[in-house]
């Protein structure tokens, strides 16, 4: 009985050793050193002693980015590449503008959640469950906002008629993305795989290949 008393005290005076010295690591922030490679832990830490407040600050929320031909959507991101000071944070910044009748094609982010807020036009949007396949959708007009959890497929389709944009907010800061489209039609992926996995015509999906760049 003693012996487990000593070794209950044990585990528990090496507990509160690690956690008061994890406390004693943890910093204000860690401003991203983008002179030096990334690895799967994030950005190495600048120096204190170089880190300014440009290193949490960027212009450019204002102004749409550059349109897809294609999609006529723009999406304009700030992650850490763009704001150093994001690193390690979890929060990516963006803005979305959308012509009449265009959409943000189906897609996914792994592991992130994304937030959209809607300031101009109006859009129907929602997401995808992985539970028989249910269909969550809404129409947003300027001021509402929708939650689209993460790892789920979700969409925007500008259902207005006119310009449509909206903020986006991500819990990553430098967030993942895969586009349905792009997955299946802008690579090497043969034809028939493609035609076996999809039940799509194969004349069909070779046009899409030509459309988005893919081969085979």
């Amino acid at each position: 009985m003693a012996l487990q008393s000593l070794t209950l005290l044990f585990f528990l005076l090496f507990f509160l050793l690690l956690v008061s010295s994890s406390s004693a690591l943890v910093q204000d922030f860690c401003v991203a050193d983008r002179s030096l490679p990334q690895t799967a832990a994030g950005f190495a830490c600048k120096s204190l002693n170089k880190v300014t407040i440009d290193d949490f600050t960027f212009s450019g929320l204002d102004k749409p980015g550059n349109k897809s031909a294609l999609a006529k959507v723009s999406f304009n991101a700030f992650t850490v590449d763009e704001i150093p000071g994001l690193n390690g944070l979890g929060l990516t910044l963006g803005r979305i503008d959308m012509d009449p009748k265009s959409a943000f094609p189906m897609h996914s982010h792994p592991g992130t959640t994304e937030a959209v807020l809607m300031v101009q036009g109006t859009v129907t949007a929602g997401f995808i469950s992985s539970t028989a396949n249910t269909v969550y959708s809404k129409t947003l007009n300027p001021g509402d906002a929708i939650v689209m959890p993460a790892g789920l497929l979700h969409f925007v389709v500008n259902s207005g008629n006119k310009p449509a944009s909206a903020y986006v907010f991500l819990n990553s800061e430098l967030p993942p993305i895969q586009a349905t489209s792009l997955a299946l039609f802008q690579n090497d992926l043969p034809t028939d795989v493609v035609q076996a996995t999809t039940f799509l015509d194969a004349q069909q999906i070779k046009k899409l290949k030509a459309v988005f760049g893919g081969t085979n």
